[in-house]
């Protein structure tokens, strides 16, 4: 594969500064789908490809707290893997919740953990 030698490899602070702003699409995106309710307690991303899709996996925790939060917390369960995200220039292929922990004392909590495939979208 030739260079294109024409044009010089964007500098770094823009490639993390776009990677940034997509991870920062991605977090309001689940935050408005959990109606605002949800704590982001970790989010992991890695880079993902295959032989003709690129693009990252990202693994998150989420904790929805108090009454109104828990019923919150089982809508997002609910709607998450059907949900259609609008991200520009990404794709969602997959988001599946992997694990739900319900906690009643000292009070309500639900923390979910989830899974997304995000592709690069040409």
């Amino acid at each position: 594969m030739l260079l294109d030698q024409s044009r010089p490899a964007p500098p770094r602070q823009a490639v993390c500064n776009l990677a940034g702003r997509r991870q920062s699409q991605l977090l309001t995106a689940l935050h408005d789908l959990a109606q605002g309710r949800a704590q982001f307690i970790s989010h992991v991303e890695r880079s993902w490809a295959s032989a003709t899709f690129a693009g990252t996996r990202h693994s998150l925790t989420l904790t929805f707290c108090g009454s109104e939060g828990v019923t919150a917390g089982e809508g997002f369960i609910a709607r998450l893997p059907e949900h259609e995200f609008t991200l520009p220039g990404q794709l969602v292929a997959d988001a599946a919740v992997t694990a739900v922990d319900h906690q009643l004392l000292p009070s309500q909590r639900i923390t979910v953990s989830v899974e997304m495939l995000l592709l690069q979208d040409a």
